[in-house]
């Protein structure tokens, strides 16, 4: 299995002035906005996405959007594939679809989608699937546009699942004020509350929230863990927050008496975690009667046993908001914890033994809902049926845009989907765009040499330009007065190599002229490696070629250890033999060190192999999309299908001025965002009779100065 290897250990030098000058200017150039002052904070995005570590699953995909917009304190944990730090700086979470798009779309307009490909410092791999923003949300978004004669409308009828709700069954399905899900006295009784002035609570700690509670009134959200002590239950941890998410909360207590047991499999909490502790119980209902306000409102689950722990009485400030029937509904859900769903679901918890919960799309967005946060929808598909979320539609892209622009500073949590039309990402344009991205990427791949002698031998030809990266295939071309050699590489990096290192040197007895193939697509070549080495993807990424096949991956980790500023390294290996391809990519932290590494390397002999070396040119994700493309190209052009292909409606110079407009509504609402948010775009992918397409994502935050600023 392909792996990219971290190398650690390695010192990071100061950068200069110039370097900090210029990625200011790329920084200004990229974002349009102002640039975060030193003494202000600001949200980073770190994602080790390199070689073929760069496919990400939807839930992996749900997983970065769950945290971003929720945090630790909604149970939302850390992406297991890259980390957001200070995630509470977040200004909000924007998502821009493009619907029917994938990989195959992003790179055969490579050249006009330039604000996409210059402003996002992350990209990754997705695999298409039949709904996708259903598969994105979960099971509780359900999009049925309907065509009317005025066009397309909404409908609001609620999914299947929905309608059996028992929380819809009791509250219905339209927005109520706060103050009709706070229980009443009788629930209180009913579910054990602790009240005050009961003597079956005296002894508790009263809260002094005695206020009369309205529909603007504070929401907090409460947990705790319990332990078994010779008394009983006992409080080990508590955990509180505000509407928006902010801790204000987060302590682990000691028990008073013996600890029995200490549920580490339920609670994560260890004897080892409460060895240090000395927070006591009482310390605790100090700050609680601190932190609450006089009229606030507590949101949980089984929230009688957690103050019933706590020793805090007068309750009647909780209010359940849906825990309880919740906990009936999450039994269907695989995804959800045995105890049910509850707004906040284990509130900044400690570490647990058991898998991360990822809640569905109903909850997500509930829990956006509940701490104020009102998720908005826009795009020419009705994008959420559940109710839940402002959902818009419009019939053009420039009015989502001015429905973006408008909008979108109002929302922490968006969604914005744009669209090219049906009638230009349809199964036929597909096809079409397949044949001329495969055709195009062979030809980028192919280089021609020569001429020869005659009776020169092709095992010099291939061991000279094999040196260059790996060989696809190789073939004698006869028709010329001298023969000539053709020479299919499976990397961009090797082709461009061959072409710069060996035109006009002398291979087999003869000097020789190394070119691509000059066809109408191959006219902005030289236009395309250029964008492709200086995008943003590649900074600080070099290829390294010449590797002998006995060399291991740990002789190149010990080889080039010693290079400043190496992050990551990636061995390309086949996937039936497992040996490697006899190339590598080098990944560094800083550009100028990739630049220095290239001088270093070039003329570099190991194990009596000279390497070579250059600025890489195609990313991970796109160095698999490549390979994939490669092996399908002979079944695609045997397809009858493309020989008889006729001309479609509208020319493809109409279709980059589309595509070249979509990024140029999207340069303009990423432009309006505020510094510290976070931005993903998605090409969702595309199946179809004609085979499936992988997707592509493009992530970045705003005003994120890279890996540094981390």
């Amino acid at each position: 299995m392909v792996k990219a290897v971290c190398v650690n250990g390695l010192k990071r030098p100061a950068e200069g002035a110039g370097g900090r000058q210029a990625a200011r200017k790329r920084r200004r150039a990229a974002g349009g906005g102002r640039e975060p002052g030193p003494e202000e904070k600001s949200s980073c995005l770190s994602a080790a996405l390199f070689g073929e570590d760069c496919e990400i699953s939807r839930d992996q995909l749900y997983e970065l959007l769950k945290f971003a917009a929720l945090g630790k304190c909604h149970s939302a944990a850390q992406p297991s594939w890259c980390r957001i730090y200070r995630q509470s700086h977040l200004a909000g979470v924007v998502v821009i679809v493009l619907p029917e798009m994938s990989q195959l779309h992003f790179y055969q307009f490579y050249l006009q989608f330039r604000h996409l490909r210059k402003v996002f410092r992350h990209r990754f791999t997705l695999t298409p699937s039949a709904n996708f923003l259903a598969s994105l949300y979960g099971e509780g978004a359900n999009p049925k546009p309907q065509n009317t004669a005025q066009g397309l409308t909404s409908t609001s009828s609620k999914s299947s699942d929905l309608k059996c709700d028992p929380i819809f069954q009791k509250y219905g399905g339209k927005k109520r004020g706060l103050t009709s899900y706070i229980l009443t006295s009788e629930e209180l009784n009913k579910y054990d509350y602790p009240i005050k002035g009961s003597t079956r609570w005296k002894g508790y700690v009263c809260t002094g929230c005695d206020k009369q509670r309205t529909d603007s009134s504070p929401l907090f959200g409460l947990d705790c863990e319990m332990c078994l002590t010779a008394k009983g239950n006992e409080v080990t941890y508590v955990s509180l927050v505000d509407a928006r998410g902010q801790c204000l909360l987060n302590e682990l207590v000691k028990p008073q008496s013996e600890v029995v047991n200490y549920r580490t499999s339920f609670s994560g909490i260890t004897e080892e975690m409460l060895l240090p502790v000395k927070t006591s119980l009482s310390d605790i209902q100090t700050r609680l009667k601190k932190i609450l306000p006089r009229d606030a409102v507590l949101v949980g689950h089984s929230l009688n046993n957690d103050l019933q722990a706590l020793e805090v009485a007068e309750l009647n400030l909780e209010m359940l908001l849906k825990a309880e029937n919740l906990a009936e509904v999450s039994k269907k859900k695989d995804a959800l914890q045995p105890q049910g769903c509850r707004v906040q679901q284990q509130l900044n918890e400690p570490p647990r033994l058991s898998k991360p919960c990822f809640l569905l799309s109903a909850s997500f967005l509930e829990c956006l809902q509940v701490t104020g946060q009102n998720p908005l929808l826009l795009g020419r598909q009705e994008l959420d049926s559940s109710g839940l979320c402002q959902s818009n539609l419009s019939t053009s892209n420039k009015q989502i845009l001015q429905k973006a622009l408008e909008d979108v500073p109002l929302s922490t949590f968006s969604i914005i989907q744009f669209s090219l039309g049906p009638e230009n990402i349809s199964s036929r344009l597909l096809a079409e765009l397949c044949e001329k991205v495969g055709s195009k990427l062979t030809d980028m791949l192919t280089i021609y040499a020569g001429p020869f002698e005659e009776n020169f031998r092709l095992k010099s030809v291939k061991k000279k330009f094999g040196k260059c990266g790996p060989i696809q295939c190789l073939t004698v071309v006869t028709e010329t007065y001298q023969p000539y050699v053709c020479i299919q590489y499976e990397v961009l990096e090797a082709a461009q190599l061959a072409v710069e290192s060996l035109n006009g040197a002398e291979v087999a007895g003869s000097c020789i002229k190394v070119q691509r193939p000059v066809t109408a697509a191959m006219l902005d070549c030289d236009v395309l490696i250029k964008e492709l080495e200086l995008d943003v993807e590649n900074e600080g990424v070099i290829y390294v070629a010449g590797l002998k096949q006995s060399v291991t991956e740990k002789d190149l980790q010990e080889e080039f250890s010693q290079l400043k500023d190496l992050e990551m390294l990636f061995l390309p290996k086949d996937l039936q033999s497992a040996k490697h391809r006899n190339c590598c990519f080098l990944k560094f932290q800083k550009s100028q060190s990739a630049v220095d590494a290239l001088e270093v390397i070039n003329g570099w002999t190991l194990k009596g192999s000279k390497l070579r070396s250059r600025n890489a040119l195609a990313s991970g994700h796109l160095w698999r999309w490549i390979r994939q493309m490669n092996h399908s190209n002979g079944k695609q052009r045997g397809n009858i299908f493309y020989k008889k292909m006729q001309q479609l409606p509208d020319s493809e110079q109409d279709l980059k001025k589309k595509v070249k407009k979509l990024d140029n509504h999207i340069q303009k609402l990423y432009r309006s965002l505020q510094n510290n948010t976070l931005c993903v775009v998605l090409f969702p992918g595309v199946n179809s009779t004609y085979g499936s397409q992988s997707g592509l994502g493009l992530m970045g935050i705003k005003g994120d100065r890279g890996r540094s600023a981390c």
